[in-house]
């Protein structure tokens, strides 16, 4: 099943004055005047627009900590689920190489404890370097101080 881009969609339909498929979204089964659970309202809602997906990567992102646990969760920050793949970027290069380590039991600890979310694989990345751009006479795609080190 392909992912559609509906930014891209809702372009190409003002482009060329088409409207664009849109999924029909059924009508209420009970009527308008009935009390009713915001949580059943809400499950609904979810079922209807298809967001089930998108609701379970959420859950795992604000759950982090009960996942993982205290001390990993302490020293990593989930960052993205794209394609099945879940990056996440640690606090230093030394957890970075802990966690590549085990990534197999990290891997199989999110599939037990977010179901729904689709990860088949773990990209762990380190923290952010510096970028070594600074000052009037830097030039442009060159590597900076570091360009005359091996």
């Amino acid at each position: 099943m392909a992912k559609k881009d509906l930014a891209l969609e809702i372009f190409r339909s003002f482009q060329t004055g088409r409207k664009t498929n849109k999924k029909v979204v059924k009508e209420r089964e009970t009527p308008a005047g009935d009390p009713q659970l915001l949580g059943n309202i809400l499950a609904e809602l979810v079922d209807q627009r298809d967001w089930s997906a998108g609701v379970a990567e959420g859950n795992l992102f604000s759950l982090w900590p009960s996942v993982v646990g205290d001390e990993i969760a302490s020293h990593t920050t989930p960052i993205s689920i794209l394609d099945g793949v879940l990056t996440i970027q640690t606090s230093s290069t030394a957890w970075a190489v802990q966690l590549r380590i085990v990534t197999n039991d990290l891997l199989a600890s999110i599939q037990k404890s977010a179901p729904g979310v689709l990860v088949e694989a773990i990209s762990i990345i380190g923290p952010q370097g510096p970028t070594w751009k600074k000052g009037l006479r830097t030039i442009r795609g060159a590597k900076g101080p570091r360009d005359t080190y091996g």
